[in-house]
């Protein structure tokens, strides 16, 4: 096993990354990608892996990528700790973005990587129609996202929490929620688990993560349900408000392949077993949520049959 990165490492390694690309927001379409960036990458991004070459044949979808020169996510540009564009540096920054980086490092040896802005109710056609190789955005793994796109992992596990302001002291539960307006991602597993447990909540929907917190900022819902590892980065920005209750409804995150690309799936499932056995997983954590969340252990991959189809 190489020496793990350290902090340093990965700030270096956002560095390093190539110039990446947003559309106008998270609900907007994505811009075309524009010409690579021209500035060094760091030679072995502090020892991170690379795949053989065998493991991408000519023909192959990684192969592909690797002609093209850098590889496109699907992601956020808004998400603090996860994947955000900082305004100094053009960079991007979090989790996801790290992971990211990871990837690309694994097929192209150095973390060339375009981010394509991307919303919950986009992810699935930006896929299907090959805008993006992979997405990674917090993307919880359901049956029926599953019949769209091929997941692989968990990467990610959370649970639910509630957020609330400050100021507010009559919600601590899901049963809290009857007969109050309650803030929710569109498309998000949060919501048939808000109507099943308070069927009498009004839910306002949004696009993206920030324009949920902003709305209960503004006191348009009395909540905002969400998975706690996306409102740790949130609440970490948001003073105002608080998360209360304990963690419900857990669920996996994985990262999303197209439905026509089993090699990539694959390739992709061989490498996150490799970045977690090798620890990077676990440090990519730490640098990221371990201040707010602490350690983590990381999911086990394939641990979802009955949606999961990736296989070595």
């Amino acid at each position: 096993m190489r020496p793990l990165p350290t902090r340093r490492a990965f700030v270096l390694l956002a560095a390093a990354t190539a110039t990446v690309l947003t559309g106008c927001g998270s609900g907007s379409s994505p811009a075309s990608p524009s010409g690579p960036d021209k500035k060094p990458a760091a030679a072995d991004v502090k020892g991170a892996p690379t795949a053989a070459a065998a493991a991408m044949p000519d023909g192959s979808t990684m192969d592909r990528i690797r002609e093209r020169g850098y590889l496109i996510v699907g992601g956020s540009s808004d998400a603090p700790l996860l994947s955000q564009k900082n305004p100094l540096t053009g960079k991007y920054e979090g989790f996801d973005a790290d992971m990211g980086r990871l990837l690309a490092t694994y097929i192209l040896g150095e973390p060339k990587v375009r981010i394509v802005s991307s919303a919950t109710q986009t992810r699935e056609a930006l896929l299907k129609n090959h805008t993006v190789d992979v997405v990674f955005q917090t993307y919880s793994i359901t049956p029926e996202r599953a019949e769209q796109v091929t997941f692989v992992g968990p990467y990610l596990s959370s649970g639910f929490q509630i957020a609330t302001r400050k100021d507010a002291t009559d919600i601590s539960t899901l049963a809290d929620l009857n007969g109050k307006t309650v803030i929710a991602g569109a498309n998000t597993p949060a919501i048939p688990a808000i109507k099943k447990a308070a069927p009498k909540a009004k839910i306002l929907t949004f696009d993206s993560d920030p324009a949920c917190i902003q709305a209960l900022k503004q006191g348009r819902g009395k909540a905002y349900v969400q998975d706690n590892i996306t409102l740790a980065g949130s609440i970490d920005s948001a003073p105002e408000l608080k998360v209360v209750g304990k963690p419900f409804a857990e669920g996996d995150m994985g990262i999303g392949v197209p439905k026509d690309q089993a090699d990539m799936a694959a390739f992709v499932d061989t490498w996150l077993k490799k970045v977690i056995k090798d620890g990077y997983w676990t440090e990519v954590w730490k640098a990221n949520f371990g201040a707010s969340l602490g350690d983590h252990e990381p999911p086990v991959v394939g641990s979802v049959p009955d949606v999961y189809t990736a296989k070595d």
